[in-house]
């Protein structure tokens, strides 16, 4: 397992070599030692796992708000998506930029998003699994959302939007969600 990082700071990529031969295949998904430079005193505390049929479907952007902010490292176990991570980090030089990664089953990449971030996808494959490791449980009173659709975050999207869900499609605007807290 390999760690990068990209160009907004703390916000890494871990590529995982494939073992093979003629019984099958072996691939490290998780090691602490090696996520270390990017984990630090964090542990992982839950394990969450999302599937979503349509290829063009879009989910997020989703965070936590401290206390309960999260470092989230993502995995594609099936299929293929685009992951996004956008930075609203306050003081951040890189406030509001975002970086995306493509995650397949067969590129065995994952994102390593760090608090401060939020977080979404669109899937590029039918039938797309995720494998979502967190620093902290789910707290729903401290669950924060930005409208993936901001025309502000100019987030490429690689595909026409086939499908989000209701919850998704409304949630809130840049400066709604924030209401000065951040922006």
């Amino acid at each position: 397992m390999q760690t990068r990082e990209t160009a907004i700071a703390g916000l890494a990529v871990a590529d995982t070599d494939l073992v093979s031969d003629h019984r099958g295949a072996f691939s490290r998904y998780y090691c602490s030692r090696e996520l270390a430079p990017c984990l630090g005193e964090r542990r992982i505390l839950q394990i969450n796992f999302s599937l979503t049929r349509a290829v063009g479907a879009l989910r997020g952007l989703h965070f936590q708000y401290p206390p309960h902010a999260e470092l989230k490292c993502v995995r594609c176990i099936r299929g293929r998506v685009w992951d996004v991570a956008l930075d609203i980090r306050r003081g951040s030089s890189t406030f509001l930029q975002w970086h995306a990664e493509e995650l397949s089953a067969e590129n065995r990449r994952m994102m390593i998003i760090p608090e401060g971030f939020a977080h979404g996808f669109q899937v590029l494959e039918e039938n797309s699994e995720l494998l979502y490791l967190h620093s902290t449980s789910y707290a729903p009173e401290t669950e924060g959302r930005i409208n993936p659709l901001d025309e502000k975050l100019a987030i490429g999207w690689p595909l026409e939007v086939a499908a989000m869900s209701e919850r998704d499609r409304s949630h809130p605007m840049l400066e709604d969600e924030f209401k000065g807290v951040i922006l």
